[in-house]
């Protein structure tokens, strides 16, 4: 699609998921055509208070870590309990999962358990990891949408898995990841439209006024060709 064949035409931009190759073909042809953003391996992390069911936190982690051997996937709770029962379900669920080979590596490597001291320290440090897929379990999930500003998108309460932004829930599943989303989100009908300007001077005398303002600023940044042109 971005160099073109035979009988498809050369496309101007690339837009869409995929997998390790697909991001790493589009990070090749960027320049070459334009790009929705770069994608990294799936991320995931779920903020969790006393509320939470650890079977459902361990689960919803899991099927985020079956993503890839380099798949983040990371609780941070206000409860230790909650922690502690999380990790020994996690343990428990890879034994029966057909992808436990993968998931295992993620989990080995990428997976993290953060206790802190409150929800507002949860939200915190939830936004410093700015992590692709935040899944809030908490006694009030709708706070996250005024508490935290850097993710790829919030999945509120455990009837609202993660997995169903992945496979079904219609909502944007291509999204930042590796902090990214501490300044850009997914694409949205803004990705597709480019924006373009004109200039045009009509009147004699703001043209004169213009030209002197760039001719000292040219001159003061040793561009004598710019000063010249606008001395004209």
């Amino acid at each position: 699609m971005a160099i073109c064949t035979e009988t498809v035409k050369k496309v101007d931009f690339i837009a869409g998921p995929g997998n390790a190759f697909v991001a790493e073909a589009k990070r090749l042809l960027f320049g070459e055509t334009g790009i929705d953003l770069f994608a990294g391996p799936t991320e995931t992390l779920i903020v969790a208070d006393e509320s939470a069911d650890p079977l459902t936190v361990a689960t919803d982690l899991l099927s985020q870590a079956e993503h890839g051997p380099d798949s983040p996937a990371i609780l941070i709770t206000t409860s230790e309990r909650v922690g502690n029962e999380t990790i020994a379900n996690f343990e428990k669920l890879l034994k029966s999962l057909p992808t436990a080979e993968l998931a295992s590596i993620s989990w080995r490597d990428y997976g993290e358990v953060v206790l802190v001291e409150n929800i507002d320290e949860a939200f915190k440090l939830a936004d410093e990891y700015s992590s692709e897929h935040v899944q809030i379990l908490t006694k009030s999930p709708r706070d996250a949408l005024a508490r935290m500003t850097n993710y790829g998108a919030l999945f509120l309460g455990e009837k609202t898995t993660v997995s169903f932004g992945d496979k079904c829930i219609g909502t944007n599943h291509v999204l930042p990841t590796r902090k990214a989303g501490n300044y850009t989100g997914g694409p949205w009908v803004g990705k597709f439209l480019k924006t373009q300007m004109y200039q045009e001077i009509l009147d004699e005398k703001a043209s004169g006024e213009m030209g002197r303002l760039c001719a000292r600023c040219s001159r003061a940044e040793n561009f004598e060709g710019h000063a010249r042109s606008g001395d004209l």
